[in-house]
Parts: structure tokens; C-alpha cells; sequence
């Protein structure tokens, strides 16, 4: 159990220090090296290096944005493999529906607990 965790802090650590790399160093907006890191996951995962690595790490390859593009890939393959070529089309949403659900569900709790504040 305890091997689990600590491959776990360092995979996932790892992909965060790439993260913070880029940002320090190079002219990157945040929003391009989040679409990045989801892009690379879906990419890692076409060529089948990400399933071996989310195996090893579990939440430390799972958890990162990495994560959720391996997620989508996933999602399309399974998709298409039922329903033909309209399982492009709903592979990705249908396998990541519950992490968005909890997304918006926890945005939806955290605007009724803190009060907004204007930036003026």
C-alpha cells in the first residue's frame, strides 16, 4: 500500500513539475499548457504508453489533466469498437461524464458557500 502511494506522489509529481517548467520558462499562456497536457494524454494513450504508466502510478497518472485526456482516448476507442464511427462523436463524453458532473457540481457548491468579490 504503501509503494502505491509514494509511485503515486512521484508520477503525478513529475507531470506537475513539468507543468511548472513550462511555466516558468517559456512564454505559454496557462490555458495552452492545460490543453497540452490533455492533448498529450489522448496522444500517450493512441500509441498505448499511457495505460501502462496509469496502471503503475493509478491516481498519479489519473488525476492530471494527462489523465482526462487518456480518459477521452479510452472513451473513443470503446465507443467506436460498440457503435461504429458515431462513437467518435459520444465515446469521449459518455466515459468522462462523471468527472464533469463532479466538476460542475463542486463549482455549483463552492458559488453558493463563498460570497463573489468584485476585483475593483
Amino acid at each position: 500500500m504503501a509503494i502505491d502511494i509514494l509511485k503515486a506522489f512521484l508520477v503525478g509529481g513529475l507531470i506537475c513539475a513539468v507543468g511548472q517548467l513550462l511555466i516558468d520558462y517559456t512564454k505559454l499562456t496557462p490555458a495552452r499548457i492545460l490543453t497540452g497536457f490533455v492533448v498529450a494524454g489522448v496522444f500517450l494513450s493512441a500509441i498505448g504508453l499511457y495505460k501502462p504508466l496509469s496502471d503503475f502510478a493509478g491516481a498519479g497518472a489519473s488525476v492530471p489533466l494527462t489523465g482526462f485526456g487518456h480518459l477521452l482516448a479510452e472513451g473513443v476507442r470503446k465507443a467506436v469498437d460498440k457503435d461504429g464511427f458515431v462513437g467518435i462523436f459520444t465515446g469521449g463524453m459518455t466515459a468522462s461524464a462523471g468527472g464533469i458532473t463532479a466538476a460542475l457540481l463542486a463549482g455549483l457548491a463552492a458559488s453558493l458557500v463563498f460570497k463573489q468579490k468584485d476585483k475593483a
